[in-house]
């Protein structure tokens, strides 16, 4: 039987990338854009009028909220990672 760790699984499938020639990974910037704590609960509010259950409207991103953000992000054309940002928040502003 394999291992199905998935820290198993993806150091195998980084190393499968450089033995095929990939560059090797970069740190990335380190600067991921937030939205703020107000912002998020405006969010929240914003996901639940239109029928998301984000759960407690709180400002704190929890599974559900990140679940509803999610498909708000598909839906939207936007890369789905369930992170707010920005521009997810002016679609959503908008009705978009």
């Amino acid at each position: 039987k394999w291992n199905q760790s998935l820290n198993y699984s993806l150091t195998a499938a980084y190393y499968a990338t450089r033995l095929d020639g990939a560059p090797p990974m970069s740190r990335g910037s380190g600067n991921v854009p937030k939205i703020t704590f107000e912002e998020t609960r405006e969010l929240q509010e914003l996901l639940q009028k239109r029928g998301y259950d984000v759960g407690r409207v709180d400002g704190v991103l929890g599974l559900k909220s990140r679940v509803a953000i999610r498909d708000l992000q598909i839906k939207s054309g936007l890369p789905a990672d369930g992170w707010p940002t920005e521009e997810l928040l002016a679609r959503a502003r908008a009705g978009r």
